[in-house]
């Protein structure tokens, strides 16, 4: 009796040999989805570094977009300037240096025919008052999200629209990084610390939106649909998480 049985066993394990090979594809599949996902995402990053993105950042003024915020407490900007009378003609500036645009890290979100893009990037701020020799380090940190989705004509064809592109106003950070402040300058970082937090999104948008509109309407409808196609076949339900920045962690003076 025990010999029909182990000829049993045997003739089944031979069956399942040849379905082996068979497996091999899905997993294949879901890395292309995979792959799929980081080609788009870096479509976007070979983009933004062919239009100079980075420099375009680094080029920012801000003098007169911080007097001209409403949100910026009335002479700030002046105060900065001017501070002892014979100082008067020398002006204060604020640099940024030290981009870094995490083109590696680009996440690519899926709903149906509607995508999202989460672009993540950082800087350092070197500030130079004109009321003192200290230069006080400082360093930004936002997330950039643009959404754009698949839109169906009269007659039927799809066209690619883009729509909002802002900073997520849970990821913008601005920290002081200097350590040695006088104390005679705490209020006033402070509260340059907490206007640069509501025009610096802005004026970060107005360089990096419009090159990321005119990189995502070059992209191909059908290549779109394809990845839509995938995502609605294969659903990964894994997301990734990245750790908070040194600039996220950072603390201002008290």
């Amino acid at each position: 009796m025990m010999c029909p049985l182990w000829r049993l066993l045997i003739f089944l394990g031979l069956l399942a040999l040849p379905l082996a090979p068979h497996k091999q594809p899905w997993p294949g599949l879901a890395q292309a989805h995979r792959d799929n996902k980081s080609t788009l995402a870096r479509i976007i990053a070979q983009g933004l570094i062919k239009h100079n993105a980075e420099s375009r950042i680094q080029n920012i003024h801000f003098g007169d977009r911080l007097n001209a915020s409403a949100q910026v407490a009335p002479g700030l900007v002046g105060w900065l300037i001017s501070g002892r009378k014979h100082q008067q003609q020398q002006e204060s500036s604020i640099n940024i240096t030290n981009i870094q645009l995490d083109c590696g890290g680009i996440q690519i979100s899926f709903h149906k025919e509607w995508f999202s893009a989460n672009i993540s990037l950082e800087f350092d701020l070197e500030l130079r008052p004109s009321f003192d020799n200290n230069i006080v380090k400082m360093c930004a940190h936002m997330s950039i999200v643009v959404e754009f989705w698949l839109e169906k004509d009269e007659f039927g064809r799809r066209d690619l629209v883009i729509g909002k592109c802002d900073a997520e106003p849970s990821s913008v950070h601005v920290a002081i990084l200097t350590e040695a402040i006088p104390p005679k300058m705490n209020q006033f970082l402070y509260n340059l610390k907490e206007n640069l937090q509501k025009v610096l999104p802005h004026m970060v948008e107005s360089q990096v939106c419009p090159l990321i509109g005119e990189i995502l309407g070059q992209l191909d409808v059908k290549l779109l649909k394809s990845l839509i196609e995938q995502e609605a076949a294969h659903e990964p339900t894994h997301h990734e998480t990245s750790q908070p920045s040194a600039c996220q962690a950072g603390e201002s003076p008290s």
